[in-house]
């Protein structure tokens, strides 16, 4: 991967540069510390549910997990995300991940994320941690006004969607991509050289049928 010299490399968040999904943890998460009321939780419960389910689309749910928190204070938000990033994020980073992107950042590549979890969680993750700067990370998000959260989502970059988001920000053929599920397939088509990292079942047989690079990084240290 160092030996390509990337101009640009663009990463998935979830899965590849750390374990699980926080999408889905930041939800729950929030159901447990009480940030979300107790007719939000029961609603998105059930609406998580029914993903599981298949009865609701990778979208729809993903748009969903961000819309929950209309009417709370972005400000809020933002500090509960840093206080998730500590508890479930920092302890599942791949090593090997953040050493690369530290490698390629001092080599002169320039670094993007694309992520369906909500940009309050990507954010404080990869910022500080992984040298990705905040304008180029694109995510699930919704629309804030005057400090306040609303639930007119702006995008949503999953499946196709990631490869759309990175299209309209002047990126079509990434020199780079790192992506470890199904939901990357897309974006991985764009790029000169795709890497499935971490790979779900239905990546890694569509990666091997592609002739796809497949890494697996060690694990994390510290997860529980």
């Amino acid at each position: 991967m160092r030996a390509l010299r990337p101009a640009l490399a663009v990463f998935d968040c979830d899965g590849t540069l750390w374990s699980g999904d926080a999408g889905s943890g930041f939800m729950f998460w929030s159901m447990e510390s009480g940030l979300l009321s107790r007719e939000a939780s029961d609603w998105m419960d059930a609406r998580y549910r029914a993903y599981q389910r298949g009865e609701v689309s990778e979208l729809d749910i993903c748009g969903e997990m961000v819309q929950i928190y209309r009417g709370l204070r972005e400000e809020e938000l933002r500090e509960a995300a840093l206080t998730f990033y500590g508890h479930f994020i920092a302890p599942r980073i791949f090593p090997t991940m953040q050493q690369l992107c530290a490698e390629l950042k001092a080599a002169g590549t320039t670094l993007w994320a694309v992520s369906s979890t909500s940009n309050w969680v990507i954010e404080a993750a990869v910022i500080q941690h992984f040298g990705i700067p905040a304008g180029n990370i694109l995510t699930a998000c919704v629309a804030v006004h005057d400090g306040i959260i609303t639930d007119k989502l702006l995008d949503v970059p999953t499946d196709e969607g990631k490869a759309v988001a990175l299209k309209r920000n002047n990126i079509p053929h990434p020199d780079a991509v790192f992506g470890n599920s199904i939901h990357d397939a897309a974006m991985l088509e764009t790029a000169q050289h795709p890497f499935a990292i971490n790979p779900s079942a239905a990546l890694r047989t569509l990666a091997a049928s592609k002739g796809w690079a497949i890494f697996q990084p060690e694990a994390p240290a510290h997860a529980g």
